[in-house]
């Protein structure tokens, strides 16, 4: 990079800067911070669903499945996610926006204690909180890993300036900032993926190479659906699995459903985000597929392989958007994670332990907000300075493994708890598919590997602990039922588009301070 390039990278982190501080004007209140009042348009709500399921993971470890299996790292990523997202267009985005809108929530998990009870809510939270600072601890190793590629600077160098500079505009102004920043990052990735784009294609002679590169011997089996082991099976795996994560199995996606103004609107900011995930991530893979005939990678799992691209293929002033559409990409990523997480602590884990919490007024929730932001913040950089590490092994590890096969356990009794279809799933089914399920990724990926010769293959690791959650929560909500009138009253609420089934009478609530997560008659 030369003084250009960096003219870019820090007009970029000004810019992002300059859209905290404006967010800022907008929140008032916790429900402004976490989800944007309902107020946000369905095509900002939509890109930035699309934006928030970046990070400069894929220009590292699925760069690295790109330069080893060519177009697998599509098929075995991107189209699950595309196909989940527009399955839960339909199933989950309007349901969500419900829980916002009628039960007037600022948490996706909030609902839960009146759903399920309050040991059921704090299961869910605690786990998924410390698996989110795992996964973003990966994000922040990944984009310090490309910045060191670039600048020279030290991994933890990379940690601490990607990460100060996400915690000032995300926690100034919360889920606005998020939002408007991820528009910013989109325009920019559009640019740099494009730019990426144009300059392959020159590389293997125009638009005809498209078709004949795939001849070429370094690409003989690059044109395979699925390699390696990204089989079918873990396709298939995969998509059950992108299905839940993406439609509010991770949390922050909840919450562009729950931003929109209604349930209408929830449901085109999904197909937007669907559509984008079908198209786009092709213009990005392209150049990642073709790079074993355009560069030698250094490390054996080809993850520095894009970076290296980038590198010879763009001039100055180019290179620095690219590097700017990494950090665009984390960062998207990672600050929606912090204000998903920060809305779990603060609305749902800290009134469960503290009766001061409970009275907290609008001002001192909103400030308790802002410091759980940094403090998850802070926690991810600390973790991300051990990615590599023996415990965590790799950032692809982590992404793929750690987070594709906890986060269906967790997933469930949240996403299946939404629909009438699982009333008779209560309390039980759901701690016991949420207990069993993470005790299944820990015997699969551990003792049982360990056991195997070969090992387990990486679609089971992932696959059977959500397929446990699954199981255990329909069969122990069918042998020990616990669907009461106060629950069906409130899926009633969840799941009615007119007005009508809103009025149905409702708990009162249990504990001080729970007026807050007692669901109220709204109409949206």
């Amino acid at each position: 990079m030369n003084s250009l390039d960096w003219t870019v990278l820090i007009a970029y982190f000004g810019v992002m800067v300059a859209i905290g501080v404006w967010s800022h004007k907008r929140v008032d209140t916790v429900s402004d911070y976490f989800t944007a009042g309902g107020k946000m348009p369905w095509w900002l709500s939509g890109i930035s669903h699309h934006m928030s399921g970046y990070s400069a993971v894929m220009f590292t470890g699925y760069a690295g499945i790109s330069y080893q299996y060519g177009v697998t790292s599509y098929v075995t990523w991107a189209l699950p996610i595309a196909i989940g997202v527009a399955i839960g267009a339909k199933l989950f985005a309007p349901r969500l926006n419900r829980v916002r809108s009628r039960l007037h929530v600022s948490s996706p998990l909030e609902y839960l204690k009146n759903r399920y009870n309050l040991t059921t809510q704090q299961a869910l939270a605690w786990s998924g909180v410390l698996l989110k600072i795992v996964d973003v601890g990966a994000k922040w190793a990944a984009i310090a890993t490309l910045l060191s590629v670039f600048t020279g600077v030290t991994i933890t160098q990379g940690i601490v300036i990607t990460g100060s500079i996400t915690a000032v505009y995300c926690t100034v102004g919360g889920l606005w900032a998020d939002a408007l920043t991820e528009l910013g990052q989109f325009v920019i990735q559009l640019v740099a993926g494009l730019a990426m784009l144009v300059a392959a294609l020159h590389k293997i002679g125009g638009i005809s190479g498209i078709w004949n590169v795939w001849d070429e011997p370094a690409l003989r089996h690059h044109g395979h659906p699925t390699a390696g082991p990204y089989t079918t099976v873990f396709l298939l795996a995969y998509l059950f699995i992108k299905t839940f994560e993406y439609n509010g199995g991770m949390w922050n996606q909840a919450q562009r459903y729950m931003a929109t103004g209604s349930a209408k609107e929830a449901s085109r900011g999904a197909m937007l985000s669907s559509a984008l995930w079908f198209v786009w991530p092709v213009v990005l893979f392209f150049p990642m597929w073709i790079s074993p005939l355009l560069v030698h990678a250094k490390k054996p799992d080809g993850s520095d392989s894009y970076a290296l691209l980038t590198e010879q293929l763009l001039p100055h002033g180019l290179l620095g958007l690219v590097v700017v559409g990494f950090f665009s990409h984390t960062m998207a990523m990672c600050s929606s994670d912090a204000n998903a997480i920060s809305a779990v602590v603060t609305r749902d884990i800290a009134p469960a332990f503290s009766k001061q919490a409970r009275e907290w007024t609008a001002r001192v929730g909103l400030v308790a907000a802002r410091i759980t932001t940094l403090a998850f913040l802070g926690l991810s950089m600390a973790i991300a300075t051990q990615v590599n590490s023996p415990t965590f092994k790799d950032i692809i590890t982590i992404v793929i493994k750690w987070v594709a096969g906890l986060m269906g356990p967790i997933a469930i009794p949240f996403m299946l708890g939404l629909l009438p279809r699982f009333r008779r799933s209560g309390p039980t089914a759901a701690l016991t598919s949420w207990a069993l399920g993470l005790l299944a990724f820990y015997l699969l990926n551990y003792p049982i590997n360990d056991a195997v010769s070969g090992g387990v293959n990486l679609e089971y690791q992932i696959s059977l602990p959500l397929a446990v959650s699954l199981v255990l929560y329909i069969v122990v909500g069918w042998i020990k039922p616990e669907d009461t009138p106060e629950r069906d009253a409130l899926l009633a609420v969840i799941n009615s588009d007119g007005g009508g089934a809103a009025a149905v009478a409702l708990p009162e609530p249990a504990e001080p301070g729970d007026e807050a997560l007692r669901p109220t008659a709204a109409k949206e």
